[in-house]
């Protein structure tokens, strides 16, 4: 049973003509934080070809040959680039084909 705000209620103890508690309105806090996506890192690895992040960027990702190359260029010269940004479901999916086609890849909140 359901008691509304203010409802009275026998004691819980049974004591007869012990007087009677007060159910009272819960108090809620409630906080708001701002929702930042995640991103997917492509880190950079001795074992797959260039050309290979290549064609998975483009596979999994859709990017044209251009934006593909771009971002394994990152991969190769600067260690690791972001290669996917969005809610945190849809980046862990991210992480786990990439490593599905073999490349080292994480998730983390972005900046």
């Amino acid at each position: 049973m359901v008691a509304d705000a203010g409802q009275v209620w026998p004691r819980a103890d049974g004591e007869p003509g012990g007087g009677l508690d007060v159910l009272e309105q819960p108090t809620i806090e409630e906080t708001t934080s701002e929702d930042r996506p995640w991103v997917v890192i492509v880190w950079n690895d001795p074992i797959n070809l260039m050309s290979y992040v290549t064609f998975v960027l483009q596979k999994l990702f859709g990017y044209n040959l251009e934006r593909a190359t771009a971002l394994m260029l990152d991969v190769h010269e600067k260690g690791k680039a972001v290669v996917s940004s969005g809610p945190r479901e849809q980046s862990e999916m991210h992480v786990f084909r990439l490593h599905e086609h073999g490349l080292w890849a994480t998730l983390e909140h972005d900046e």
